[in-house]
């Protein structure tokens, strides 16, 4: 069946309503046993679960991604060029036990956990380690292997505070509500229960599995970034401007005038080909782009092929990265604070497929 009715904006048309009883189908084909499944409609985006009405539902209220025709994320990948109905096996994100995810994560956060042994269970060459590295990871493993409280056999401490962090992002509580809760579940739960106190306790388990950030002190004016051999100025060599604020009486405080959070690009890319699943859609340009003449990706553009052209040995490794930046700034605080605005920069892989 033609996917195309994903595009149709009547979704109350025989053809949009045909559509989506072909994707759940789809769907119950290839997830056998599946209670819940991604959700691919507008609102949910493929990142939240829903059981398999619900999501039927929701594709009637909400409309499908309109750039969604390939479904790899509840099947199997099909190749629209092919008129063969044979499709290309595609990795699937199974619906599997918490415990079981979290431990998932863990690997793909440190892969380096699951290579010192080869597959015939014998040591393999060591590969150095960071010790702070090797630390996070005993504590997360730690926290992934014990009870919630003693007995409990569905949720270890990890996987607790990943279902509420969860939860409290989806649901976008704030960092009040979210504390609120957590004492009372702790004060319902056995008195020798292990569930942090407070969101910041529990970020503390979880920062093991972020990216963190740095903060960058910046001149007042934006004329510099204190930073590398600037790193220890106290004033911008450019404007004479102080690094930091000044009190009442004229005196130097160590709180600077201005901050730069910057989050590094190396380490959250080394992630991308960590994780088995997202290692495999870096190289989705090269090895499974289609060429059918209609305009899915920049890899279709005259531009990225014209680079390919132009430096035919970064394009020859689909594993390099292409990178866009992109910036534009806003005042988070609408019109309650006019003399503070956010301007971020982002720069995002254009090897992901859309």
């Amino acid at each position: 069946m033609s996917r195309r009715w994903i595009q149709n904006p009547n979704r109350c048309a025989d053809e949009y309503l045909d559509g989506i009883e072909d994707f759940i189908e789809f769907a119950r084909r290839h997830n056998p046993g599946a209670t819940r499944i991604r959700c691919p409609c507008r609102r949910c985006n493929n990142t939240l679960f829903e059981t398999i009405e619900n999501v039927g539902f929701h594709l009637v209220r909400n409309g499908m991604i309109e750039t969604y025709s390939i479904w790899n994320l509840h099947g199997k990948q099909v190749d629209h060029a092919s008129s063969s109905n044979a499709p290309r096996v595609d990795n699937v994100e199974p619906i599997v036990d918490p415990n079981d995810q979290v431990m998932g994560i863990i690997q793909d956060a440190f892969p380096f956990a699951s290579t010192n042994i080869n597959q015939e269970g014998e040591d393999d060459v060591p590969t150095p380690i960071d010790s702070a590295e090797f630390e996070q990871y005993e504590k997360l493993l730690k926290n992934a292997n014990q009870e919630l409280y003693p007995g409990c056999e569905s949720f270890s401490v990890l996987t607790a505070i990943v279902e509420l962090m969860h939860g409290k992002i989806k649901y976008r509580m704030s960092n009040l509500c979210f504390d609120y809760f957590l004492g009372v579940f702790k004060r319902m739960l056995p008195t020798d229960n292990c569930l942090p106190k407070d969101h910041k306790h529990a970020q503390k388990v979880l920062r093991g599995l972020g990216l963190g950030y740095e903060k960058i002190h910046a001149c007042k004016n934006n004329c510099m970034l204190f930073y590398k051999e600037h790193e220890t100025l106290d004033t911008c060599p450019i404007c004479n401007e102080s690094r930091f604020k000044m009190t009442s009486q004229n005196r130097t405080t160590k709180i600077p005038q201005k901050v730069m959070s910057y989050l590094p690009l190396k380490p959250r890319l080394q992630r991308l080909y960590m994780s088995t699943h997202t290692a495999t859609d870096m190289r989705w340009h090269k090895e499974k782009r289609v060429d059918d003449d209609v305009m899915r990706h920049p890899a279709y553009g005259e531009a990225w092929k014209e680079f390919d052209r132009t430096f035919p040995e970064f394009a020859a490794d689909p594993r390099n990265v292409r990178l866009g930046l992109a910036t534009d700034g806003f005042n988070p605080y609408s019109v309650l604070n006019q003399h503070h605005s956010t301007w971020p920069i982002f720069a995002f892989p254009y090897n992901l497929p859309p």
